[in-house]
């Protein structure tokens, strides 16, 4: 007797659970090794030059760092599987709290800029399949490669100068008090990070969408006497967006990883600003806690793009 298709779809995202582990544990190992091999002493960084050799010893023993390397990633592992990500050396808070308090910054920011992404992206996209070798082509062609071309690093300040310095209508940084203001705030920095996705995407639904309208159920849909718009939206659309909801979900967790640079420039309190302070000021536990956080959120929303692309493509289920 098979499987029925709950049942199979259940197996599919255990086994890619259990193939994702080994990527998690290789990531946080080699995390863990550098931060601990890289020269200098995070204890006296902490404490400064003036401390005592007592004092050193003991606020190394206290966190765990007078023991072997073997040992502290063994009791590292131990506190994992466990919940415990241990204690920041600098903020002397935990890792877990630190971690729960930045991380919805970080989602926020990732949502917005992935649905200005995809928002653009859509519409362009169709629009310049459906006059390709036209200049609404060319334009939308010319535009994608402006945002494949232009870094965060740079369109930030710009949009900075622009909209908040000159013209005076967004804030500058920070994630503001009240829904409103966070709205307000949120807009700057998710422009800016969403504007390299809508560019990728929209040369993505672009290629799908040429590729769709030269289908025989394209041609036989418009010999029916179907409207312009139903056959492109209803029938092509539909799905030429198949493959580009794996590009979506790939791309979400890499703005996860990659929004360091934009909280950085625009002061937002998400996980990426968290890690970058972490690794400057050698906080290990909080590196190796920031960094796990973020590879999990990587694989999980993996997951769930398979997921949605099976509903989405009847073909995949089978």
């Amino acid at each position: 007797m098979s499987a029925g298709p709950g049942r199979g779809a259940v197996g599919r995202i255990l086994r890619r659970v259990v193939t994702t582990l080994p990527v998690l544990w290789v990531v946080v190992t080699v995390v863990f090794l550098m931060i601990h091999l890289v020269p200098g002493d995070p204890i006296v960084q902490m404490l400064g030059d003036g401390a005592t050799a007592g004092d050193i010893a003991g606020l190394r023993h206290a966190y765990g760092l007078d023991v072997p390397l073997g040992t502290q990633y063994v009791r590292y592992w131990s506190g994992l599987l466990h919940g415990n990500l241990g204690q920041s050396l600098r903020l002397h808070d935990s890792v877990l709290h630190l971690i729960l308090q930045r991380y919805p910054y970080t989602l926020a920011l990732t949502l917005a800029a992935t649905l200005i992404g995809v928002g653009l992206a859509i519409p362009a996209g169709v629009a310049s399949a459906r006059r390709v070798n036209r200049w609404p082509d060319r334009a939308i062609g010319f535009a994608s490669l402006v945002g494949l071309s232009f870094p965060n690093f740079a369109l930030g300040p710009i949009l900075i100068l622009v909209f908040a310095i000159d013209l005076a209508l967004l804030p500058v940084s920070g994630a503001g008090v009240g829904a409103g203001d966070f709205v307000r705030h949120l807009v700057l920095p998710a422009i800016t990070l969403g504007s390299g996705l809508a560019a990728i995407l929209t040369r993505m639904v672009r290629t799908s969408m040429l590729e769709e309208l030269g289908q025989d159920y394209i041609r036989t849909a418009r010999a029916k006497g179907l409207s312009e718009n139903v056959v492109v939206y209803r029938h092509a659309l539909r799905n030429a967006l198949n493959p580009v909801l794996t590009v979506i979900g790939l791309q979400f967790g890499s703005l996860l990883a990659g929004a360091i640079v934009t909280e950085t420039i625009f002061g937002w309190p998400g996980i990426g600003r968290l890690t970058l302070s972490a690794i400057s000021n050698r906080d290990y536990a909080l590196v190796q806690g920031c960094i796990l956080a973020i590879g999990l959120s990587y694989v999980l929303v993996n997951l769930l793009t398979d997921s949605v692309y099976a509903l989405a493509d009847p073909r995949m289920r089978r």
